[in-house]
């Protein structure tokens, strides 16, 4: 069918806005260790990705929990930033953040409440954000980013904090759960 042929005033395109994929990844899992975040953004005309530490290594809230939400806060911030204000679909591959978003989860842990309460402060200033779950898999990229941030930042960190290696320090950043929550709260 051609542009000309559809029923005007019917038939419209709406605004497919910008995807955002977020990740955070700590060594140890469980911290306090070292935190790092990662996040892509496409669509719209932008094409960034970034990564970076979570917090303070080796802090209390160097958790893998908390690099998540960082992420998913970086991105938004980097948009706004950028005075972007319209749609925005937020996908991870971690349940807790996604289903904290969506309110399908209370925010049990104290030390989550407030990157909560940031984050979703940040979404309301867009047109919409939809928080969507994807597999570990189809976060790649992101996945990927929070892992360099660890790797980029370990040596670094240790250094300035006194920290010595864990027991899994020489092995790659990886997580112990299958979907990136190492706790539920």
């Amino acid at each position: 069918m051609r542009d000309e042929d559809l029923p005007r005033g019917i038939a419209t395109y709406g605004d497919p806005g910008v995807i955002v994929h977020f990740d955070g990844a700590c060594q140890p899992p469980k911290g306090p260790g070292v935190a790092g975040y990662g996040f892509t953004v496409e669509g719209d005309g932008y094409d960034h990705e970034d990564h970076g530490l979570a917090t303070r290594p080796y802090s209390e809230n160097s958790t893998n929990n908390v690099a998540e939400y960082v992420a998913a806060i970086r991105a938004l911030e980097w948009l706004r930033s950028r005075g972007y204000r319209g749609p925005v679909t937020a996908a991870g591959d971690s349940q807790l953040v996604v289903r904290q978003m969506r309110g399908e989860y209370e925010v049990r842990a104290e030390h989550l409440q407030a990157y909560h309460d940031w984050l979703a402060k940040l979404a309301a200033e867009f047109t919409s954000v939809t928080w969507q779950w994807v597999p570990r898999e189809q976060n790649g990229r992101a996945d990927a980013l929070s892992k360099r941030a660890i790797d980029e930042h370990r040596p670094t960190a240790r250094r300035l904090t006194g920290a010595s290696p864990g027991p899994r320090d020489d092995a790659s950043p990886e997580r112990d759960d299958a979907d990136g929550d190492a706790e539920r709260d």
